[in-house]
Formats: structure tokens, sequence, C-alpha cells
């Protein structure tokens, strides 16, 4: 379950089951997820019986379209999700959602020090018969470290984890220097900056997966940009997909090393944006799965079909401090804190959502993180940024005052998907009858133009999403430090920065105190100076049909494995 209790800061031979996760990058709502029942089935180690007339094809919708396929570059759930299965990396999660071995061949030696891991890796073959190696993941990691590459994920995922790193991304050193190697083409040998306790679930996410130099290098500019410029060594292949279509598929691929536990023969994707279109093809049985919201969450409560599941993943506000070059109104602290406060999550979880998710008063998600006598680190800081109208209002007068401006005009920028468009909606209402003197303008956009614009620091206010790289809050705190990787808002605190390097640095081993200063960082960024405002937990309503069994959903890393999925009773 998503909402398992994990111990803290575990040992580093226990730590492997802290793994990682998922879909960082900023989260494309409307994610459809597994049920518990299909969970049982996961978790049930033995292959399952499948009758040799069953067609073994699931029909899926996708809630935007694939932002990019190449795993140095992507950002988003779409792309981790589908990366996690045509792809694999020295681990994986498991049916148990829990990182073991993939490609490494066995647990990794570590030296005394905890600094240098080897990896022997197993047999393993890219979709063109060609054999996985060292190599793969050494080009790989220092292609994601290359300025050149202009990777988010490689310097956010490695600075302070791989030696050298961080002097790489400060220009210090080549981006060649990074602290991994090739030994031989079946040994590859890491050097980490200081140990890392969840070192080794991090060999489970997408940036950390391989790629054939050979392969990139022929297609140059053309790598990734389609399914043929790409290679896979995962249990599927990506097909038909021509690099911004609405549909395309996974395909079994049979030159992957576990290839007899993959059931599935084929996987057909479909881009759907609004709900009501999902639920007909689900309901005319074009579709095996699809998300519900709001007034149909409602509607088919009582189905058979109709399953729930919580969610790690919390949107919020992003409050963008400079715009174009200049500082926006969003850099005054009580224009922040007025808009944090004014408007009613409840309502909107309860009544514009309506699939389970909850208000969010914090930006570290409920049933996540807990210490080591199981305390859920939710309930440290308690809510924050409460919706209070006349607290907004005072704040908004005073930052209005300190404008030298009598009224003010802000975009929020947010995604085109039915949801979205009506929780917008709802949030531009609150906002202009709480605070009277302010205009909400909206700019819906597809997702991947939304993570262009974001990248470009081009928008006023944000409704974003994150999901977790990794359990442990830091994955949520790290983003907001100074000219961070995804901190493309132009926040800077030397308080919460200091934290920051504190937090990984002097108090590593040091659980008490980290979780301590994490909780200090948390309330700097929600509820000092109100750089981000947390709007909601997600939750997830959906119907599924009976026949499809065995998809695992992870809480971290790519948001679904198809690996031991398949198809029962359908005929």
């Amino acid at each position: 379950m998503k909402n398992s209790k994990f111990a803290w800061l575990l040992s580093l031979l226990l730590v492997v089951a802290l793994f990682l996760a998922a879909c960082g990058g900023d989260k494309e709502e409307g994610k459809e997820t597994t049920t518990d029942k299909e969970k049982d089935d996961a978790t049930k180690t033995e292959e399952p019986e499948v009758a040799a007339d069953e067609e073994q094809v699931l029909n899926l919708v996708m809630g935007a379209e694939i932002p990019t396929m190449d795993s140095a570059l992507a950002t988003d759930s779409v792309g981790f999700d589908l990366l996690n299965n045509v792809n694999e990396g020295l681990y994986r999660l498991n049916q148990e959602n829990i990182a073991e071995p993939a490609i490494s061949d066995g647990e990794p030696t570590v030296s005394e020090d905890g600094l240098v891991y080897t990896f022997k890796l197993r047999d393993a073959k890219w979709s063109d018969g060609s054999a996985v190696t060292a190599n793969d993941f050494e080009f790989a990691w220092k292609r994601a470290m290359n300025p050149d590459t202009a990777s988010e994920y490689g310097p956010y995922m490695m600075n302070g984890v791989i030696k050298n790193a961080t002097e790489i991304s400060e220009g210090a050193m080549e981006y060649t220097e990074l602290g991994v190697k090739a030994v031989d083409e079946k040994t590859l040998e890491v050097t980490l900056e200081k140990p890392i306790p969840y070192f080794l679930s991090l060999m489970s996410f997408g940036t950390f997966l391989p790629q054939k130099e050979e392969f990139v290098t022929a297609q140059g500019d053309n790598y990734a940009k389609n399914s043929e410029a790409l290679l896979y060594n995962g249990p599927f292949t990506l097909s038909g997909w021509d690099g911004t279509g609405l549909t395309w598929q996974l395909l079994k691929n049979e030159e992957y090393w576990d290839k007899d536990n993959v059931k599935l023969t084929q996987i057909n994707y479909d881009v759907v944006k609004e709900t009501a279109t999902a639920v007909n093809l689900y309901t005319n049985g074009e579709k095996d799965r699809t998300g519900l919201s709001g007034e149909y969450a409602m509607q088919y409560a009582a189905d058979p079909d109709l399953l729930n599941e919580s969610d790690t993943s919390v949107f919020y506000f992003k409050f963008n401090q400079e715009r174009n070059g200049k500082k926006s109104p969003l850099a005054n602290v009580n224009i922040r804190e007025a808009i944090s406060k004014g408007f009613n999550k409840e309502d909107l979880a309860n009544v514009v959502l309506a699939n389970g998710s909850t208000a969010a008063y914090s930006f570290i998600p409920r049933d996540f993180a807990f210490d080591e006598d199981g305390n859920d680190f939710r309930d440290v800081n308690g809510d924050m940024a409460k919706f209070n109208a006349e607290e907004a209002q005072a704040a908004f007068a005073k930052g209005l005052e300190e404008l030298g401006v009598k009224e003010l005009t802000l975009e929020i920028l947010g995604g085109d998907s039915d949801l979205a468009k009506k929780m917008d909606e709802y949030l531009k209402s609150e906002l202009e009858k709480n605070l009277p003197g302010l205009k909400i303008t909206l700019k819906e956009v597809p997702f991947s133009v939304r993570l262009d614009l974001d990248t470009n620091q081009d928008y006023d206010i944000q409704n974003a999403g994150w999901g977790p790289d990794y359990q442990d809050p830091f994955t949520f705190l790290s983003l907001w430090e100074t000219g961070g990787g995804n901190n493309q808002m132009s926040y800077s605190n030397p308080e919460y920065d200091k934290l920051l390097k504190d937090i990984n640095g002097s108090l590593a081993m040091d659980p008490a105190a980290r979780w301590e200063a994490m909780a200090k960082a948390e309330k700097i960024i929600v509820d000092q100076d109100y750089a981000v405002a947390p709007i909601y937990q997600r939750g997830l309503m959906f119907l599924v049909k009976p026949y499809v069994k065995g998809i695992v959903s992870h809480p971290f890393g790519g948001d679904y494995s198809y690996k031991w999925a398949y198809i029962e009773g359908k005929n």
C-alpha cells in the first residue's frame, strides 16, 4: 500500500527497501492507479496460470502526451512511467515495492568506508540484440551531467551523491570526471561523495538508466525523438510514437532477460484529457481502466469496478518571484501569504476533485515518512497556511501598499485536462472573491508546454505537483535550494539553504536532529516565506475491469509496472 509505514533512515543493509520513486518531476493530474485487489495479485510471487487462448492485450488511457523519452531529459510522471516499463537500470522496484537487483547481478560490493560500490552486471540485451554493458551506464550518467545535454535531473539527483557531480554542475570540473567507471564490460564502479543511506534505492530511478553510446551518437539530434530512435532493455518496447502523437503502444520485448515473466504482449495507449470521454471509452469496452473525479466519482460511487487509492503526490502553487528578468509582484511575501491563505482547500478537495484527495496544509505528504518510532513526519508541524479570509485580506492589503498599487492581475498556469480546468476555475473564483482587487487570468496548456514554461520561468503562479523520488522528506525540501535545477521561481533563503546542507551533511547520521531540521525547513518554505502554497494531497478513484490482474502501482519512481500484469477471464 502506498501509505504503508517504513522506518525512517534504516541501516544501509535495509535501506534497499526504502525505494525511490516515482515520478518525480512535476506531476500531471489525472494519474490512474491500481487497486488493492491488483496489489494482492501483484504480490503473489508464483507465476499466474494464464489461459493459452487469452489475448494478453491491455488498453489504457494516458492523461497527457509524452514530453520526452530521453532518460537524461525526463522530468515528468508520463516519461518516467513509460521509461520504467521499456528500460531497466541496476535496480528495479519489485512487486512488493522493494528495490532489488535488476541489470545488477546481485548486490554490489561496498568498500569499508561506504564510498565505493562495485556492481557486476547480468547477461542482458538491448532490443537490437547487443549486450548491455557497464559502459552504457557510465555513458548515460556522464551524459546527464554534460552541460550540453541540459539535463535537469542529472545534477538534481547526482549532486552531493556521486563524486564530483557538484563540482561539475558548478563548472569547476569536466563531466568526464564524474565518479562512475566501467572497469570492464560487466563491472561498474561508482564512487560516492559521502555515504548515502538510500543510495541503492536511487538506482531504480529513471535518470540512472543506461544508454548505448554507439546508438545515441549515431542518432545525433534525432535520439529519442520517436519510438524508432530509441533502444530498450526492459520488459517492453515502445512502438507507434512519432514524438508528438496522442497514441502509442508497448510491445513485449523478446530480448528482455526476464521475458518469461512478462505475460502481456501489447499495451495500447491513447491520450484522453476529458473524464467524460475516458469513462465512455471504458463503458464501451474500448479501455480497461480509467480515472474518475468530481461528478463521475460520485456517479460511480457504488459501481463494483470502482476502487480507491491514496497517493504521495502533493499539488501546490509555485510563486514565481522573477519573470522576464524583472521582479514580479510575487516577490512580495505578503502577496504570497494572501494567496496561500485565500482559498478554501477543503471544498476544492471534497467537492471539486471528489476523488479521495485531501486538503494539504503542508508540503510533505501524510503517510509518507516516519521516524524510528513510527511517528508521521506530517504531525511535527501540523497544519500550516490554513484558509483564513481575514488574514489573507490583511496580508493582501499590506502587499498592495508596499507595491504601490491598488489592484493586481496575476496569471495561473495550469493543465488543459478537464479536471485541471475545473480546479483552476474554482481557484480563480475563490481568490477573486476573497481578495478584492485581485484579478486572475487562466493559462491552460498541454503538459509538455507547461514544463517548458516552467523551465523558462515564464509564468506568475503555477498549479504544479510533485511525487517523491525516494522515501525521505528531503526529496521534497531539496526542490527549493537557491539555484537548484527545480527552483524555477527565483526563491532564495540562506537559512533554508544551510538547513538543506546540514540535513544531508553534518546531520546525515543523526536521525533525531535531521528530523528536526527538516521540519524547520518545511515551516520556512510554507509558513514563513510562503514560497509555495500546498493545495491538496492526491487521492485516486478509478474504474478497472475485473479481468485486469497484476499491475503494480509504485508510490515512487515510475507510477506503474506492467511486467507482471496479465489478462484473465475476459473471454
